[in-house]
């Protein structure tokens, strides 16, 4: 069914509230890849036609995440396009023209009903065990209540007229569906102000636009009839309306609908927490689908490649944080060591661990390598490194407590003693005096060996390979550190 309407175009149309999240994302990231399969034309379209809510900021932000997942737009804000202006708040005339429209055709009619007036009626329907939704009570006014209404200063909304019975559809994921009209009532289409509704302005651009498909969140489903009416309306011909495919809904942990409450939404609290974009992508393009065998591991192009609509599964995808951060740490360890830094850099930047100046790079690129097999997101990377850039430690509580036993004292005069003896300060040799002192001279376990050293030079018991930090830390600040935590 994909494939029969050609070219694809399929649109992500955001309204930016605030920061794009989890399902607005998996949901830009699979229009993306259906059109780069199908050698269709993504666009990206803004709903932006509530002021107080969508702001510049937010619209900018929300173009910027895109470009940094690398999901580009064929037209839109900042590309354009034959088919604009891209952002709703640009064609409120095209949607009065419309309304104007469906006003003459007696597809639309206006409703005067006050909102008291609606809420008593929707009261009472629920009391008699009536379907709920307007009950058409403005449907065929006469020209003196019309008046009547007018003279009490009532300002109209413009409501759709829905027909008796049913609409059937395809949906390209979950085959058949069909609504019966009892329960999608006349609905509004323009508010009493003249600014329209998402379903007016949703339908209209994607005629427009010449949408084809429409890949959306299950939770708009039900809108779906409302969205058909308005084409049929615009008078746009059945074979012509364009495909549905309603993707699964992002539960969290707990199998309800995925929030802050039970796992983090925001696509930018997992950037400034360090996880990579394509770690992103490739993690998102699982919640519903598969490459099929069995693989997890998928780069942007694979996705690309592989993608199609009728293999996303209808059931709701469950969001593992522990997942991401597998695939995100299997993403950090695939990066050259310039890429590392590369992507490095911000973090310890912002962490004030570095400035980045060259001497600074140049210990970087040696020190990289020593966690990026330990890391699973970009922000532990300045806690990792930052002993490497410090002039002296100041260790917490629990460091502090944990190397003043006298165990640990021992530890760390011996130790003192024998790296001061070092004439040639290289990681075999470190390595070998350390190990000769404190494993076989005192048969001490490894943990209990090193463990003084570890945090005696890096100030955590939690770092980069013990002798190699040594190394790159240098002979005379290794001492140093070591002196000043003896009792």
């Amino acid at each position: 069914m994909s494939s029969s309407k050609s070219p694809v175009r399929v649109r992500f149309a955001p309204s930016p509230t605030g920061d794009l999240h989890v399902g607005n994302i998996r949901t830009a990231l699979f229009d993306w890849a259906f059109a780069r399969h199908t050698g269709g034309t993504f666009i990206f379209r803004i709903e932006d036609t509530d002021k107080e809510r969508v702001t510049d900021q937010y619209i900018e932000a929300a173009a910027e995440t895109l470009r940094w997942l690398g999901l580009d737009w064929d037209e839109g804000p900042g590309v354009g396009g034959e088919y604009g202006p891209y952002l709703q708040s640009e064609r409120l005339d095209i949607y009065r023209e419309w309304g104007e429209k469906f006003l003459q055709t007696k597809d639309a009619y206006h409703c005067y009903c006050s909102n008291e007036e609606l809420e008593a009626r929707r009261e009472a329907a629920a009391k008699a065990h009536k379907a709920p939704g307007y009950d058409g009570a403005c449907r065929e006014l006469s020209d003196e209540m019309i008046e009547k209404y007018r003279s009490e200063g009532r300002k109209p909304v413009l409501r759709m007229r829905m027909p008796e019975g049913s609409t059937t559809f395809h949906d390209l994921i979950r085959g058949e569906v069909t609504f019966d009209h009892s329960f999608v009532p006349d609905f509004v289409l323009m508010r009493s102000d003249g600014s329209p509704l998402y379903t007016l302005a949703a339908a209209v651009d994607d005629v427009l636009m010449k949408i084809t498909h429409i890949l959306r969140g299950e939770d708009l489903l039900s809108s779906t009839p409302r969205q058909i009416r308005l084409y049929q309306a615009m008078g746009v011909a059945k074979e012509s309306y364009p495909l549905f495919a309603h993707l699964p809904f992002v539960m969290g942990a707990d199998n309800t609908k995925l929030s802050k409450r039970n796992g983090e939404v925001s696509i930018a609290w997992y950037r400034e927490r360090g996880f990579l974009p394509e770690a992103l992508c490739n993690y998102l393009a699982l919640l519903g689908w598969s490459p099929g065998d069995d693989r997890e591991n998928v780069s942007l192009e694979e996705i690309a490649a592989l993608f199609e609509v009728e293999r996303v599964n209808s059931s709701p995808a469950r969001f593992d944080i522990k997942k991401l951060e597998a695939i995100n740490g299997d993403k950090i360890r695939a990066l050259t060591i310039d890429q590392f830094l590369e992507r490095s850099l911000p973090f310890l930047i912002d962490g004030e661990v570095v400035s980045g100046n060259q001497d600074e790079l140049v210990i970087l690129k040696k020190a990289l390598p020593l966690i990026q097999e330990r890391i699973v997101t970009l922000s532990e990377v300045p806690q990792m490194l930052s002993f490497l850039f410090v002039g002296s430690l100041t260790l917490n509580e629990d460091s502090s407590k944990k190397i003043s036993d006298p165990l640990s004292q021992e530890v760390l005069q011996a130790s003192l003693t024998v790296l001061t003896n070092l004439k040639d300060w290289n990681l075999e040799e470190i390595e070998k005096a350390l190990r000769s002192e404190l494993l076989e001279k005192r048969e001490l376990k490894p943990r209990l060996a090193f463990s003084p050293v570890r945090i005696a030079v890096t100030g955590s018991h939690i770092s980069p390979p013990l002798f190699e930090s040594l190394e790159l830390l240098g002979k005379d600040r290794t001492i140093a550190r070591i002196s000043a935590l003896i009792a």
